[in-house]
């Protein structure tokens, strides 16, 4: 999953350009191939449906490849939407990518660039952006339900939300630099939610909260989360969030402490208030 951006990076190196090496130096002569995708800047001076084209072509040449699997509008412009949109299509029809989607688009952007889309028959493949078990405004805003409307994937970044559901950090154990200030009203009322996920995973064969967290968001249906992994182990533990589900009751269970963790750090103080509206309340 990388982005166009990283062309713009100091010399040569880029995100694109890491990617293709590492696909081409670790790319197996048979069984899985990973997926590609990369992402279209709707940068103010990138005008008309060509930009997308010219860029997702520039993107090919970075990554050393004639297709990719996924290529997406890395967040609305603040004009040309319409145009990037025929652009998707435009680069669909040529055969340099396989499906496309938008990112950091609200509902009713969305459905415009679906729209545009489906009136030439392609389909817009998924929506990229923020939800998590505690971040989880589209579960309010009318985004999944509009996914699965549309019969789309969110893609969900942030599902970990920067290892605030992962155990990792707690109110005497704060990140490191800024986050740990910002964060530290929150971990402050959090252990109840961890609590819940540490004896739901245990009802489940000793499932880790990063699993739980992970299974939440697969049970929403439609949902395909992306963490991070830095390593071959966090990855495995990942892997470990497929192959079961949580039940009804638990994901209510885990809602509600949600609930009433966002609400317990939103009606501290003012501060803590601005707190919950930044971590929690962003709307797209």
């Amino acid at each position: 999953n990388s982005s166009s951006m990283g062309g713009v990076t100091q010399g040569t190196a880029s995100s694109e350009r890491m990617l293709g090496d590492m696909v081409r130096a670790e790319l197996p002569e048979s069984g899985p191939r990973p997926v590609v995708c990369t992402k279209f800047a709707a940068l103010p001076w990138r005008v008309g449906r060509g930009a997308v084209v010219d860029a997702m072509k520039a993107s090919l040449d970075r990554l050393g490849m004639d297709s990719v699997d996924a290529y997406m509008i890395h967040w609305p412009g603040v004009w040309q939407n319409d145009a990037y949109a025929e652009g998707l299509g435009d680069v669909v029809e040529m055969g340099l990518v396989k499906c496309v989607g938008v990112s950091n688009h609200n509902v009713k952007q969305m459905r415009n660039a679906h729209d545009i889309l489906a009136r030439r028959g392609i389909k817009l493949s998924f929506n990229q952006m923020q939800y998590s078990l505690s971040y989880n405004n589209a579960e309010t805003n009318g985004m999944l339900e509009a996914i699965k409307e549309l019969d789309m994937v969110l893609m969900a970044y942030s599902p970990l939300q920067s290892g605030l559901l992962t155990g990792k950090y707690s109110s005497t154990n704060l990140p490191s630099g800024p986050r740990g200030k910002l964060y530290a009203p929150v971990l402050q009322k959090i252990d109840p939610l961890l609590d819940n996920m540490r004896a739901i995973g245990i009802a489940h064969g000793d499932k880790s909260l990063t699993q739980v967290a992970l299974n939440y968001l697969i049970c929403q249906g439609n949902v395909l989360p992306i963490p991070g992994a830095k390593s071959a182990q966090q990855a495995q533990e990942f892997a470990g969030a497929l192959g079961w589900s949580l039940t009804e009751e638990e994901i209510a269970s885990l809602r509600r402490d949600v609930a009433q963790m966002r609400k317990s750090v939103s009606d501290s103080s003012l501060s803590t208030k601005i707190v919950s509206d930044v971590l929690f309340n962003a709307q797209v």
